[in-house]
């Protein structure tokens, strides 16, 4: 599933996307943000860059889980990575990854 994420990108670079292509890809998008804890990685993200270690303080998990989901995260194009010597610091990778995140909390989070 996660490695499908951009495929259709990848292999099609040049040329426009169907409709049935960009729903697929926009599923599998979706599949990305299925999981809570790349859910509270990205809303953790939204204060700005953080490492691996500040991310699995504030979070309460090891690294080894926290790296693993970036991992996921930074090949569906949802966080960017800068390295600084030997420390590599994370982030939202666009203000469309800070929208959704965003507009989910407010759906989530209005009064029928």
């Amino acid at each position: 599933m996660l490695i499908q994420m951009g495929r259709l990108k990848r292999f099609r670079s040049g040329t426009e996307l169907s409709m049935e292509d960009r729903l697929i890809e926009l599923a599998e998008l979706f599949k990305v943000f299925g999981d809570s804890t790349r859910i509270k990685l990205l809303y953790t993200l939204l204060d700005g860059e953080k490492n691996v270690g500040e991310l699995a303080t504030l979070l309460s998990m090891n690294q080894s889980a926290i790296s693993h989901q970036l991992r996921i995260l930074k090949t569906s194009d949802l966080v960017k990575v800068r390295r600084d010597g030997k420390s590599m610091y994370y982030s939202l990778s666009d203000d469309h990854v800070e929208s959704i995140i965003k507009l989910g909390m407010d759906h989530i989070c209005e009064e029928d």
